[in-house]
């Protein structure tokens, strides 16, 4: 589980807006292997964390590239998973490493949905002469949309579907992209909205949704930040690109499956034309 949100400006009226802000918790097993974002490709060029988990090994959930493509994977809430799924986490790094535009990746990706346990995948590009950002659910509708510019949220339903956390989280959201802060402030008040731990229960959307998880388990998940025993929240990732296409991204991690425990790094790179 995991959840999104973004503010997508490609043309900012301003010099000191951004083109994007996103904001977004990856939300897994504590103890589920993966590694902490850093450059790898063939270039190095491309930014994510990375999937070590056996047999899903170099699947990511979020990542950047310093050509602008930009990835983010969300799960869909469903009671019977099919433990013999293709890994979701292939369709971010294989977006990340190929050379296709991002409707017609997703147009790829919608034609093997079927193949996937479900899944939200958002897909972008950030160019010189344009900017695109892309949605497709396999849940959802068969094909792949263009979004227009506005303020996003994304969780474990379809893009936009109304959980209270997620209206909640995107109301918080909007408050503080709309406050015109210096780019450190912006990072520290987003990772703040990302670790509200505050319940939105009872929520019947979700819990319709969920059926087959525990009560208390569905109480976790009403959370921006979730909380449970041996699940919930370890990683916070926050990418600003501005008007001249410099990318900060910036990724808070649980260290050790200890939430007491956290490492914050940051990187910062321009876009190449």
């Amino acid at each position: 589980m995991c959840i999104i949100f973004f503010k997508f400006d490609p043309r900012p009226a301003s010099k000191n807006a951004y083109r994007l802000i996103l904001a977004a918790n990856r939300d897994e097993f504590y103890n589920r292997p993966s590694k902490a974002a850093d450059f790898w490709g063939s270039s190095n060029e491309i930014l994510s964390g990375l999937d070590l988990e056996e047999g899903k090994e170099g699947g990511s959930w979020l990542g950047i590239s310093k050509r602008g493509r930009l990835a983010a994977l969300t799960n869909y809430l469903e009671g019977r998973a099919n433990p013999d799924a293709q890994g979701r986490g292939f369709l971010v790094s294989n977006y990340l490493t190929e050379n296709i535009d991002s409707y017609s990746y997703l147009r790829k990706v919608s034609a093997e949905g079927h193949l996937y346990n479900g899944f939200n995948l958002l897909t972008a590009e950030f160019k010189a002469k344009e900017d695109t950002v892309c949605y497709y659910g396999n849940k959802g509708n068969s094909e792949p949309i263009n979004l227009k510019p506005g303020i996003y949220g994304l969780s474990n339903s379809l893009l936009e579907t109304p959980w209270r956390k997620l209206q909640h989280g995107k109301s918080l959201f909007t408050s503080v992209v709309n406050r015109n802060l210096p780019s450190e402030g912006l990072v520290q008040e987003l990772l703040h909205i990302l670790n509200n731990e505050e319940l939105h229960t009872p929520d019947p959307a979700q819990e319709g949704q969920g059926e087959g998880y525990s009560k208390l388990m569905l109480q976790a998940l009403s959370a921006v930040c979730v909380r449970a025993p041996g699940y919930g929240t370890r990683t916070n990732t926050v990418i600003l690109i501005d008007a001249a296409g410099n990318v900060t991204f910036t990724e808070r991690n649980m260290l050790n499956s200890d939430v007491s425990q956290w490492s914050t790094q940051s990187f910062q790179f321009k876009l190449l034309d």
